[in-house]
């Protein structure tokens, strides 16, 4: 199974991700992400870090030149769009670099996923199904919009019935403590696991040693004998 960390500001902690055969590394050029990476890791670390696991650039509804100017100056091998980006901007960035097209999740069961999905059909090369936030403040007051990083997850029940018919990842609040339901949930298009938040010492900065274990524990069990 893939493993995504995404969210790293720090060239020591992506080294040691590839030193665990992690398979993809987040880094987030949305401003109002506390793991912004644009001032913590500079494009020339980055372009000339020489390591086997894939760079996705996390952007949230930037327009075209913003991002394939981070895909040039960052050296990104995939681009991650976490907004609301239409489909034609998803099929003019994949005419130069694949296509993550993340979808916020509800829990309210009113998604028809495959018709959520059906317009980036052609125009992408992964999904990824993340938890929307709630829609409504304790208080009674508006909530802006946040793009992932809520630290809940949705129910993956939904996904189970769709068809989706791409590769796609789970996010949203996955912890350590989910990774026997990460290894049970079934879809044929089930590609890959997303672990942000809850695997942090702070925003940004990551613990490793929990990384490592649950990558363990999603490894499948030795067959007898062995």
């Amino acid at each position: 199974m893939n493993i995504k960390v995404c969210g790293i500001t720090q060239l020591k902690q992506l080294q040691q991700l590839d030193k665990l055969n992690i398979d993809y590394a987040g880094f987030i050029f949305f401003k109002g992400s506390p793991r912004y990476v644009v001032d913590k890791i500079s494009k020339d670390e980055l372009s000339n870090a020489d390591f086997d696991i894939k760079k996705v650039g996390v952007f949230v509804n930037a327009d075209y030149d913003e991002i394939m100017k981070q895909v040039d100056d960052y050296s990104l091998d995939i681009v991650q769009l976490h907004g609301d980006e239409s489909p034609e901007l998803c099929e003019e960035i994949s005419e130069n670099i694949e296509v993550i097209k993340a979808f916020r999740m509800s829990n309210d069961y009113k998604q028809d996923i495959d018709e959520l999905v059906s317009e980036y059909d052609e125009v992408c090369d992964y999904y990824l199904f993340d938890t929307a936030a709630p829609s409504n403040s304790p208080k009674g007051g508006e909530v802006p919009t946040l793009y992932g990083g809520t630290g809940e997850k949705f129910d993956w029940k939904q996904l189970s019935k769709a068809r989706i018919e791409k590769p796609f990842f789970l996010s949203g609040g996955i912890g350590m403590e989910d990774a026997a339901k990460v290894k049970g949930f079934k879809h044929p298009d089930f590609f890959g696991v997303d672990i942000n938040s809850r695997f942090e010492k702070e925003p940004g900065v990551k613990d490793l040693a929990l990384v490592m274990q649950f990558k363990m524990a999603l490894r499948p069990p030795t067959p007898k004998g062995e």
